[in-house]
């Protein structure tokens, strides 16, 4: 009997398209283009983004961010739970204040392995002793205070573990390392 193979899910937030640009970095692109699943963890902007990544081919899961048009707040979700591997990630956009907000993502998504959030366009993972993780990825279009535009990936093992590698997306596209990712233990 075979193995099911890993799962990959490809990790985006705050594009704000089209004011960014009006397409993702072709390197962001190619990620999102080989995942088995898409998650965007909001700040959109509007609908020409949300068909933009619709299209790409995976499925995607996303919410609504703080800088929305109406059109997207409407079509997408406050917060969302998806099933990739066998494990439940919950996503929201703005996460609050960083003190306490692990603890506070897993009350509020219990049940999750992990959380996905946007927000401060920083990227940033976090694991508690047990396992419990949340994650940042940047953004791909709009850096602000971070080194490189990035995003990131969730690889899911047949057995349900969960690793993650962060990709900066602009020139020269590459892995982000692990001293620009805040809280990093991956």
């Amino acid at each position: 009997m075979a193995t099911a193979p890993a799962v990959t899910v490809a990790v985006i937030s705050d594009t704000h398209m089209p004011g960014r640009g009006r397409t993702l970095p072709e390197a962001c692109l190619a990620r999102l283009r080989a995942a088995d699943l898409i998650i965007h963890a909001g700040d959109w902007s509007d609908m020409g983004a949300v068909g933009l990544v619709r299209g790409i081919g995976p499925p995607v899961a996303g919410v609504h961010g703080n800088v929305e048009e109406p059109s997207v707040r409407a079509a997408m979700p406050a917060t969302a739970e998806v099933d990739a591997g066998g494990i439940r990630i919950g996503i929201v956009h703005d996460a609050g204040p960083e003190p306490g907000r692990l603890e506070r993502l897993r009350r509020r998504f219990p049940g999750c392995a992990g959380v996905v959030f946007g927000h401060s366009h920083i990227p940033l993972h976090e694991v508690a002793a047990d396992g419990f993780w949340i994650l940042n990825p940047g953004s791909p279009t709009d850096r602000r205070r971070a080194p490189r535009h990035s995003m990131a990936e969730i690889i899911v093992s047949p057995a349900g573990a969960a690793s993650v590698a962060f990709w900066a997306v602009d020139d020269p596209a590459g892995p982000l390392g692990a001293e620009l990712v805040r809280g990093s233990r991956h």
